[in-house]
């Protein structure tokens, strides 16, 4: 057996230690080991999956598709880790996956990407004012915990209204969002 395939052994043997190391020296290696971990990527064993996602984070360059794709994968660990990933990358084409994961029925993938969603930054900011109207109420939790965080002003006219929400959650994004854009000042004209 060559050193990769060692590595990828160490890596599917279901030791953590042995993973973690192999994991990162996979990730030293680079785009020779890239073929192989796609194969993982497609494996049965979700915690194969798992580990081609964490050794995929630490490479400098990952096909960054690869982890947008695993946004979809069966377990909700490897989606947890897959939007973990797509922080350390941010780009605005991850975007429009990053939002449908915010209506993920594991409320970590959801946070997950909400934090990646804000790495993203201004260019996340029209997605997000797109899908609010239609999401769900945890995935417009996270899009206003986003838009706060990003502080855009585009952002003001739905965290206004937003402000009039009945849930507690909105009601306090919302709130945030407009504090920390600094319109929360009141003003009174002296006599």
């Amino acid at each position: 057996m060559n050193s990769l395939d060692n590595l990828l052994a160490d890596l599917t043997s279901g030791d953590e230690s042995l993973a973690e190391a192999a994991s990162n020296a996979l990730a030293q290696i680079g785009e020779s080991a890239l073929p192989r971990l796609k194969q993982l990527l497609e494996s049965l064993d979700a915690d194969h999956r798992w580990w081609a996602v964490r050794t995929l984070a630490q490479f400098d360059e990952p096909p960054v598709e690869w982890l947008v794709g695993s946004l979809n994968d069966p377990s909700p660990e490897v989606r947890e880790a897959a939007a973990l990933a797509l922080s350390s990358y941010p780009n605005e084409e991850s975007a429009p996956a990053l939002i449908r994961a915010l209506s993920d029925s594991d409320s970590m993938v959801g946070t997950l990407a909400a934090n990646a969603l804000v790495l993203i930054g201004n260019a996340a900011v029209p997605s997000l004012l797109d899908a609010y109207e239609s999401a769900p109420l945890n995935a417009r939790i996270h899009i206003l915990r986003a838009l706060a965080e990003i502080r855009d002003h585009r952002a003001i006219r739905l965290l206004m209204k937003a402000m009039d929400s009945d849930s507690a959650m909105l009601n306090y994004w919302a709130k945030e969002g407009i504090e920390r854009l600094g319109l929360n000042m009141v003003y009174i004209k002296p006599d």
